[in-house]
């Protein structure tokens, strides 16, 4: 039997644990000074499967600018609509938990959740994330978009390693099952 995907989460947060300003904005992000792509050329090298929710596959639209940024990577968004798949994504309506599963079946790389807090929380609660790799910004922003909802679930983890990027800490942590 061959060994199931990690499904990894790849992540900025502020210190105070936000992944987006209230208005979305991740202004104070690019306001740090790390150090090259701070790592993420290499972990995008680990990954042959994007997943996210609607949400931030929309934000990734209205501001990326030319094309698709996981165009050689098999990307699917999780909705809550029938929407019609294009070249570069496929839009899935079906049961998150069922889908994902088949996904950690499948023989490949790791598959990376891009974002979505709604998307993170479901994956959380039904325990499906197997890494995490945290990046962290020496910012305080006080209010916005929660990298966890608050619920009544728990994960335990192990810290794998750190790393800094200049300004940036990344925390690299496995699940424990």
């Amino acid at each position: 039997m061959s060994k199931k995907r990690n499904l990894v989460l790849y992540i900025a947060a502020s210190l105070d644990g936000y992944i987006a300003a209230e208005d979305e904005s991740l202004e104070w992000l690019f306001n740090v000074e790390g150090e090259g792509d701070n790592g993420y050329s290499e972990f995008y090298e680990t990954v042959d499967t994007v997943i996210m929710g609607k949400k931030t596959y929309d934000w990734i639209i209205r501001h990326e600018t030319g094309e698709f940024p996981y165009k050689n990577k098999e990307c699917y968004v999780f909705t809550r609509s029938s929407i019609e798949n294009t070249e570069d994504v496929q839009f899935i309506n079906d049961d998150v938990v069922s889908v994902t599963n088949k996904l950690k079946n499948q023989e490949g790389r790791n598959i990376w959740i891009v974002g979505g807090g709604e998307l993170l929380h479901h994956f959380v609660k039904e325990k499906l994330v197997d890494e995490i790799i945290l990046t962290v910004a020496p910012t305080i922003i006080g209010k916005g978009i929660p990298l966890f909802k608050k619920g009544d679930h728990q994960l335990d983890l192990t810290l794998k390693g750190t790393r800094t990027f200049n300004q940036f800490v990344e925390l690299h942590y496995s699940v424990k099952n």
